[in-house]
């Protein structure tokens, strides 16, 4: 789509009902305000009832999506064609999650086949380390794997193992990604390197930070166990196999991917190969059928903006962005499981649509990409919200929960939940002036703070699997509105070619860097860096 939507009459149209909505009379003068307006995908209940939006308004936002004709953003998406314009790839991280014996066509070629053999060998070899079939060097049991990446290597394993604790049944897993010592040597501190495997996760092999990690880690297994031991411990997911086996992997033990999955799309790909070893490939997947299940919502609602989930969560997200000047979007989940998900979301949403340009390189013109953050409930109540109930900002929030607890302790899930609904509904509905309590200009809540509520039976692998595809396809549609390119990340690249130039200065000390801000910070930075602390 080379028009711009913002010139065409159905976003002039939902311009000219930007109103202030009353929510509680919203409630009052509609008695079905709260079933129309909550949704269900698999088992996920949908809940918008409580935004600052009416029917009117969600129907004119659904008629944007029409004329943005996202349906064929969709369909070409999912048809394998190159939608990745400035990298010229297909994406097809959907087919990840289909089906043995259904198809998968990306690029005019049915890579079902593929997936599954990968899949099939990533199953076996947890299968192998889970069982004990397969040891260490000197024959003892793997009790801790470390996976090392960073961004979507890191984010999406991290975070479905730590939402995932009640269903672990293998060894324990631990993440390294920031290239700061103290990482590594959090990780590594009390690990024995004869019962640990360590898996590189990096698409190229190349990844400045997941290399000088892979490095150090490898040195530590060579200090505990000489080197012969590295090909037993060391694992690879990776494309370039020439890379892995000069690191020293086996090239048996080296599991690839394709350039048409994205970092931050990639968890259901070999990247997950941590997580099949903590949770076993039968749960691993149920997460990924959990994610099929919505990719078929999507496929039979695509035409049908209304009755489509996340296509109904993205137009709201750009309801807020670019009529109502919200900046930000807060993801608070009430499951402690869940603590990662808001950064896990974070890469999802910003990485994807962060961007400044359309899909054919003109300077868009609309806001794009919200600033998402959030953290677990009920700790956000005794922190942040003090501005989302009072604050001047308008921040929309997702809410999340779930009825059951994985383990037990209704009593206390239960107290859990009630903050939940109880946050939910005083943001919508706030408090009004009481001129008999002290103070009361400071009691006052004026509500009409939106928020969505998502909530599912329990956090088990097949709802995390729904709730990524959820906010995957979310994301997607909101990007195919703007007219950007959802899929690729120029964005990270340039500050590390810059510091590619200063980590040489920062040894040599001659002058790769023309700033000379740049160059002060350096040079006091090289003053200090032998001194010992005081």
């Amino acid at each position: 789509m080379t028009e711009r939507i913002e010139s065409a009459p159905e976003w002039a149209a939902v311009r000219s009902l930007v109103k202030s909505v009353d929510l509680a009379a919203e409630f009052s003068s509609d008695s079905r305000r709260a079933e129309d307006f909550t949704m269900r995908v698999g088992d996920l209940l949908i809940d918008t009832s409580k935004n600052l939006w009416t029917r009117e308004i969600r129907t004119a936002l659904a008629e944007v999506a029409r004329r943005a004709d996202v349906a064929e953003a969709w369909r070409r998406l999912r048809g394998g064609e190159i939608v990745n314009e400035s990298e010229a790839r297909p994406v097809a991280h959907w087919a990840l999650r289909v089906p043995v014996g259904s198809s998968a066509v990306v690029a005019g070629r049915d890579v079902s086949t593929d997936v599954h053999e990968v899949l099939g060998a990533v199953s076996r070899f947890a299968d192998d380390i889970r069982s004990g079939r397969r040891t260490g060097a000197t024959g003892q049991l793997f009790t801790d794997v470390v996976n090392i990446g960073i961004g979507g290597s890191d984010l999406g394993p991290a975070m479905a193992y730590d939402a995932l604790r009640a269903f672990r049944t293998g060894p324990r897993c631990h993440f390294v990604s920031n290239v700061d010592p103290a990482n590594t040597r959090a990780v590594l501190h009390g690990l024995d390197p004869a019962r640990t495997l360590v898996i590189v996760s990096s698409k190229t092999f190349t990844t400045a930070e997941t290399m000088a990690n892979a490095v150090a880690v490898r040195e530590w297994i060579v200090d505990g166990l000489g080197a012969g031991a590295v090909s037993s411990h060391l694992v690879a997911v990776t494309t370039n196999t020439r890379a892995a086996a000069s690191f020293g992997v086996d090239p048996a033990n080296v599991f690839g991917f394709w350039d048409w999955v994205g970092g931050r799309y990639s968890l259901g790909s070999a990247i997950g190969l941590s997580l099949v070893i903590a949770v076993g490939p039968v749960a691993f997947g149920e997460m990924l059928a959990g994610m099929h299940l919505v990719d078929e919502h999507v496929s039979q609602s695509v035409d049908q903006p209304l009755a489509n989930a996340p296509l109904v969560h993205a137009v709201l997200s750009i309801w807020y962005s670019n009529f109502l000047g919200a900046e930000t979007r807060a993801i608070v989940p009430y499951a402690h499981d869940l603590h990662r998900l808001p950064a896990y979301l974070q890469q999802l949403d910003m990485e994807s649509n962060g961007k400044s340009v359309d899909r054919v390189g003109r300077n868009v013109a609309l806001s794009t990409g919200p600033i998402v953050w959030g953290g677990p409930g009920t700790d956000g109540q005794h922190a942040y919200f003090q501005l989302l109930h009072q604050g001047t900002h308008l921040v929309p929030i997702d809410f999340i929960g779930f009825a059951r607890p994985v383990d037990g302790d209704q009593e206390r899930h239960d107290a859990l939940m009630a903050n939940l609904f109880a946050q939910s509904q005083a943001l919508a509905f706030g408090r009004p002036l009481d001129a008999s309590l002290p103070s009361a200009e400071h009691r006052v809540f004026t509500g009409n703070r939106p928020s969505t509520v998502i909530l599912a039976p329990a956090l088990t692998p097949s709802v995390l699997g729904q709730l990524i595809a959820f906010y995957e396809h979310s994301v997607f549609f909101q990007g195919a509105v703007w007219g950007i390119n959802s899929f690729d990340q120029w964005g990270v690249e340039l500050g590390k070619d810059v510091a590619h130039g200063i980590g040489q200065e920062l040894v040599d000390g001659r002058h790769h860097v023309s700033d000379p801000a740049t160059r002060r910070l350096i040079e006091w930075y090289r003053s200090h860096r032998h001194r010992s602390v005081e």
